[in-house]
């Protein structure tokens, strides 16, 4: 008993002495966290150093020792902290990371891939972490033997390699002829055809020598331009194109330049079509990949970009579709939208609904396009909201489609098209404006359900599912434009995307119009266009066919229509089925108790059916999800 007692007293004594060093460790960690705020990196490492002193095994101190070594460039330090961390805990993603860039630093190409692998095997949440890291290695490895290569051509005396250093040479020579340098930055590029020439530009200090010139750099920012200085800005695009094409490095180098990244948006600016041609070619070598992506919104201001590339909506050469391709491809881009949504309002909005109101006098492929994008910016729920709270937006919007009753293009018609998309994605927002046009757009979309262009129909029907939602009025007149018999003959024809906007509209419609009712049941003989709705895999379409059904059955004569039909067979399949949607559930149910008081025969298939107790059951179901 002594011997246990003993044991037990030497396991509290140790126990205590543990949570005193854990303690200690942890004010120790704290302090060093703050001289790593501070920039006191030899601080930061003395005090993690005295927590390890203290607790041995404690993970996050040797991460974070690691963290300041990489800072001092002590790689190889801070390697060996990651490994001590992953004796700790196998699984510390942060360990592998720091590793990671610490082999990198090293130029230890396939340890740090593994390292990257690695924290994919433990977490598969962080793929877009390992492709970071991993298209990292690759851009440096990539980067290193193409340097190496570009040596050797220069070591044996290479024309190319040779042209380009002594072309590069007197570029760097002070105060030349403005025409001096627009010749070698020619002939400079013209000499730039591959990898090994664009490496050898870099590794002459190319970028620094053109950016440190003090009459290129003027004449890149200067605002009003002379010809011959036009005619350098021209040359120096031409040559950055081709020492840019596929080399991320080189990309990435440029955008780095001050100037650079200032100018871009005021060439886009300048109104010289040269300049803004080539200026379009040179953005689009970035905007086309994703690396060059994310070069773009990493290392430049975009706010302004929506607008800017936007106006050449009004040009009426390539260089309106050069600009619509940047921006389409720029969507992409999670940040790219946050900066849109910063100038939105002041800037691209007010010039987007300008150009809806003059599309006849602008090119229109490009608008077509540009109303696209747009379309495609409203995923972003603030600019969306921006967008649906803008009267002059939907006014050109309406005067667009207003425009094209009166026959048009079918370049016209593709704006049409887009036009449509935009008003469904900005009709998910609800607000007085929209309630306000609900008339107005519920009208120019029946006005569309003629046309020959059924892409156009099957988006005017969607917009009128949106937006009657939103005006009893804009109900109450769809329903005399005779919306319902439209929807029953396009609900005839069959397709996915009719289907559920035409039942959608029907739903609407027969849920506070009578009229409506009345003519659907006059419309559709014995439901057989609801009845095939209901046989859809479709459970949007089918929680609409029952709930649309459920609202007519108040109508005389409508219940006993059914009767011999499939209808308590279909609907008590669905009442009693799994779906997702608990609506399609609810919506059969009620359909099939209105069914059977409308007309109390066909309770005698629902029994057979066994069909009170599969109701009873399922809605305990519903009810309890």
């Amino acid at each position: 008993d002594a011997f246990l007692a003993m044991l037990e007293k030497d396991a509290k004594e140790r126990a205590q002495q543990r949570k005193r060093k854990e303690q200690l460790a942890n004010a120790l960690k704290e302090e060093g966290n703050e001289a790593f705020r501070r920039g006191d990196l030899a601080g930061a490492i003395r005090r993690y150093s005295e927590g390890l002193e203290q607790l041995r095994d404690k993970q996050e101190l040797y991460t974070n020792r690691a963290q300041a070594y990489m800072k001092i460039q002590e790689y190889e330090k801070a390697i060996g902290d990651c490994e001590w961390a992953l004796k700790c805990n196998e699984k510390c993603i942060k360990a592998y990371f720091l590793m990671g860039k610490a082999h990198l630093a090293l130029k230890h190409y396939p340890e740090s891939r593994q390292c990257y692998e690695k924290i994919l095997q433990i977490d598969p949440q962080k793929e877009s972490l390992f492709k970071a890291g991993v298209a990292e290695v690759n851009l440096e490895e990539k980067r290193m033997k193409d340097e190496e290569r570009a040596k050797k051509e220069l070591q044996a005396g290479n024309v190319s390699a040779l042209s380009i250093k002594e072309l590069l040479q007197r570029l760097g020579t002070p105060g030349q002829d403005i025409l001096f340098y627009t010749g070698g930055i020619r002939l400079l590029a013209a000499v730039v055809k591959d990898c090994t020439e664009q490496t050898l530009f870099r590794t002459n200090n190319g970028f620094s020598i053109l950016g440190d010139n003090g009459a290129v750099r003027g004449c890149l920012c200067a605002e009003r331009k002379s010809p011959a200085e036009v005619k350098l800005c021209v040359s120096l695009l031409v040559l950055w194109q081709a020492v840019c094409a596929g080399n991320e490095e080189n990309q990435r180098l440029l955008l780095t330049q001050p100037a650079v990244s200032a100018q871009l948006p005021e060439l886009l600016s300048s109104g010289i079509l040269e300049i803004q041609r080539e200026t379009l070619a040179l953005i689009s070598l970035y905007s086309e990949s994703e690396s060059g992506r994310k070069l773009l919104v990493k290392h430049l201001d975009l706010s302004r970009w929506l607008q800017i590339l936007m106006a050449f909506v009004k040009s009426s050469d390539a260089r309106a579709g050069s600009a619509m391709n940047i921006l389409c491809d720029l969507t992409a881009e999670e940040r790219f939208k946050a900066q849109c949504r910063v100038l939105l309002s002041t800037g691209a909005l007010p010039l987007f609904t300008q150009l809806l109101a003059s599309a006849r006098q602008v090119n229109l492929a490009a608008l077509s396009c540009a109303i696209g994008i747009m379309g495609s910016l409203c995923a972003d729920p603030g600019i969306r909201t921006q967008l649906a709270e803008s009267r002059e937006c939907w006014q050109g919007c309406l005067k667009l489609l207003g425009e094209s009753l009166d026959g048009s293009t079918p370049s016209y018609q593709e704006c049409v098209f887009a036009v449509l998309g935009l008003m469904m994605n900005v009709l998910l927002e609800s607000n007085g404006i929209i309630q306000d046009l609900a008339v107005a757009i519920s009208g120019r979309c029946l006005a569309l359900l003629s046309h020959q262009d059924g892409r156009i129909v099957t988006r005017a029907i969607g917009v009128l599912s949106r937006a009657l939602p939103a005006s009893s009025l804009a109900v109450e007149e769809a329903v005399k434009g005779g919306v319902v018999k439209k929807m029953i003959k396009f609900l005839k024809a069959g397709g996915q995307l009719t289907a559920r906007y035409g039942i959608k509209t029907l739903c609407i419609c027969t849920k506070s119009s009578r009229q409506a009712q009345e003519e659907l049941v006059k419309a559709d003989k014995r439901f057989a266009v609801l009845l095939r709705l209901l046989e859809s895999q479709e459970e949007l379409v089918v929680g609409n066919a029952a709930l649309c059904l459920s609202q007519c059955l108040g109508v005389p004569g409508a219940g006993t229509s059914l009767l011999g039909s499939s209808v308590v067979m279909l609907l008590l399949r669905h009442a009693g089925g799994d779906a997702a949607r608990t609506s399609v559930q609810q919506n059969a149910a009620i359909a099939l108790g209105k069914l059977c008081a409308a007309e109390p025969r066909h309770i005698h298939q629902l029994r057979k059916l066994n069909g009170l107790a599969i109701l009873n059951s399922s809605m305990k179901h519903v009810h309890s999800s």
